[in-house]
């Protein structure tokens, strides 16, 4: 058996083997994580299997000899009697690749994966299938990965090729030899040493994915062209393309809705908090009747037609805010709203369903109050929404989307865990609930400034409501105004101040000998952790900062010119380093209308002047050599309002 790489695993694993094995079904399961050109798999399920069935699945139980190669590969290491001491020495499964873009027509891409756990190693058998059902077995591309235990606890990852001088390479189904060396025996090493079972289910469990795959690639090019009008501030691929994903996997999975339930008409659907309101529009597009509420109009509101439906409201829970009539609520980062969207639902109609995705963390009435340890924040208060969903009433399933986000688990009510006549006891059972998350928070609630620590939403509690609306009392929506919180509405004064004590104070812990104007000795001063910077502070300093989303860490990062934040550290920035400047390939370069345009702050404040001369440095070394900005009046007129 040709061995054509192995790697070595870490020294004293205590993963292996049942790491490899965790690592070997991330391969077989969710290959696009590696191969970015597929966006999945499907796979059958697995099944026992010995030699005669092993011929069988290679479709050719006549000719014996045809796959006695093929065979010997499966078992060179033993012997005819040892490989027969199991009845069904492998267990069986077999997958259909499915490509981002479709460049095999008609033909189907599969492999039979089997593995077998006595020897620990897995072997891929690819065969190709056409629309009439003839299968071709690809010799040439079968391959095996095998665990290797040697003396002193050393564990070697091995692949193994039936015949490399007839592999074929398309990069898609296929992969080229070095890579599946170079770049898959590593990751699955450190898969394998590093396994641990995930708190969440994996992407697009609840939906096929060749349908997903495809109608996504659809959307994605039929609204690509919203990224280069995008005129909000954020940043437009991520949210466009986000919304993209989001509204794919509604449509796929109200698409199987109606397969499953023989409906004819589109689903309806509210958006509550549809932010931009580009997932309102798409899925209006799609032919699906519905609109978005917002608190906050954007400016893109304007760019989507009268077709697309949004509204300006502040929506409170409340009997104002049912929605009867429609077949959907969506919460796509509803943060405030979030808690409640289940119990919308619910009040709503017995036949309304909902879509959340989870992003801040609330509770009905204010920030959400940790209550366990052993789990992430993140995965807490996921089983939290869970849970308020079954309690109201809900066969609540949880998803992972594929989206451009770290928080990405959605949570879906489709259908009710209790009959339409026990209504009034599901409903009984949803407001106690909701009392009692009232009364445990009341106390949070009181003793904390609302207005000042929440960093997703403010507002007045005292609201018109209808008198049927008690249920929402307490309840805080968001300011019609966005309050800018990022240290940038800062008094100038204040923010120089604070540059002005950090920065002197990290200069003082360095100072060149020759106390001149030396450019290699120029210097670049010591380094302190944030906490340490926060003691250099006055405490009425230290109150003001903490209003600010990030509070001091953020106003040092905003002085990008002067400090270099990093691993918690503060450091003054030397210009001259490439990885200390806007050199960095990850950052944008600086704007030519912005070049000059603000004083150098060294030039200005250290003792040896800016490390680079006028002609290098962006920012202006005096008066003479400041300009005024050039930059579009559209970026200035949103950094005033």
């Amino acid at each position: 058996m040709p061995k054509l790489f192995d790697i070595k695993c870490p020294g004293e694993c205590k993963t292996l083997p049942e790491g490899f094995w965790s690592a070997v079904d991330v391969w077989v399961k969710k290959p696009h994580v590696v191969n970015k050109r597929l966006c999945g798999v499907k796979e059958t399920e697995s099944e026992d299997v010995d030699t005669e069935a092993l011929r069988f699945l290679l479709d050719d139980p006549v000719s014996e000899l045809s796959h006695d190669d093929v065979l010997s590969f499966l078992t060179c290491r033993d012997s005819p009697e040892q490989t027969h001491e199991k009845e069904k020495p492998w267990s069986s499964s077999v997958r259909t690749f499915i490509p981002k873009i479709n460049c095999y027509g008609t033909n189907m891409h599969k492999e039979v994966i089997l593995k077998d756990f006595n020897r620990q190693q897995v072997t891929f058998l690819p065969f190709e299938e056409d629309a009439e059902g003839q299968v071709c077995l690809k010799r040439g591309n079968i391959y095996q990965i095998q665990l290797l235990h040697q003396d002193c606890d050393e564990w070697f990852l091995e692949l193994h090729v039936l015949n490399p001088d007839a592999w074929f390479s398309d990069g898609v189904a296929y992969p080229r030899l070095p890579w599946l060396s170079a770049d898959l025996l590593p990751k699955l090493v450190r898969w394998a040493t590093e396994y641990k079972s995930s708190e969440f289910r994996s992407t697009l469990s609840l939906l096929p994915v060749e349908k997903y795959s495809i109608m996504y690639q659809q959307l994605k090019e039929k609204y690509k062209a919203m990224v280069k009008v995008w005129p909000e501030v954020t940043d437009p691929e991520k949210f466009v393309y986000e919304d993209v994903a989001i509204a794919t996997y509604l449509l796929v999975l109200w698409s199987e809705e109606r397969t499953e339930k023989g409906l004819t008409d589109r689903q309806s659907f509210v958006d509550l908090g549809c932010g931009n309101g580009l997932l309102v529009h798409i899925l209006t597009n799609e032919g699906h009747p519905g609109k978005g509420i917002d608190v906050r109009r954007r400016k893109i509101w304007d760019m989507y037609g009268p077709q697309t439906l949004l509204e300006e409201k502040a929506i409170t829970p409340s009997e104002s805010f049912l929605f009867p009539g429609t077949d959907w609520l969506i919460g796509n980062h509803s943060d405030e709203l979030t808690p409640w969207i289940p119990v919308i639902a619910a009040r709503s109609s017995y036949c309304c369903r909902y879509f959340v995705l989870p992003c801040c963390f609330f509770d009905f009435y204010g920030k959400y109050q940790r209550r366990q340890c052993k789990k992430s924040q993140y995965k807490e208060y996921i089983d939290f929404i869970t849970e308020i969903s079954q309690v109201s009433g809900f066969n609540t399933e949880e998803d992972c989307l594929r989206i451009p986000s770290t928080k990405r688990v959605c949570l879906v009510g489709k259908s009710r865990s209790y009959q339409v006549s026990d209504e009034a006891q599901a409903e009984h059972r949803r407001a106690h609930y909701v009392q009692s998350r009232q009364i445990a928070s009341w106390a949070t609630v009181q003793g904390s400034d609302i207005r000042n620590d929440r960093d997703c939403c403010h507002g007045d509690a005292e609201i018109n409501r209808t008198p049927g609306s008690s249920w929402g009392a307490g309840f805080q929506p968001r300011d019609r105004v966005e309050v800018i919180r990022n240290c940038a509405a800062l008094p100038r004064d204040f923010v120089d101040a604070v540059v002005l004590r950090v920065a002197n104070v990290l200069l003082g812990m360095s100072v060149d000998d020759d106390g001149g104007m030396s450019s290699t000795n120029w210097n670049r001063g010591g380094s302190l952790s944030v906490s340490e910077v926060a003691g250099l502070l006055e405490q009425e300093t230290l109150q003001l900062l903490k209003k600010e989303c990030g509070g001091l860490q953020t106003l040092l990062k905003n002085n990008h010119q002067v400090f270099r934040v990093e691993g918690g550290r503060v450091y003054i920035r030397d210009w001259r380093d490439k990885k200390s400047s806007r050199a960095d390939a990850k950052k944008k370069p600086v704007a030519p209308g912005a070049l000059k345009t603000r004083p150098c702050w060294f030039h200005d404040h250290h003792h040896q002047g800016c490390p680079l001369q006028a002609e290098h440095c962006a920012f202006a070394h005096g008066p003479e050599d400041l300009r005024p900005s050039t930059r579009p009046l559209k970026k200035i007129k949103s950094e005033t309002i």
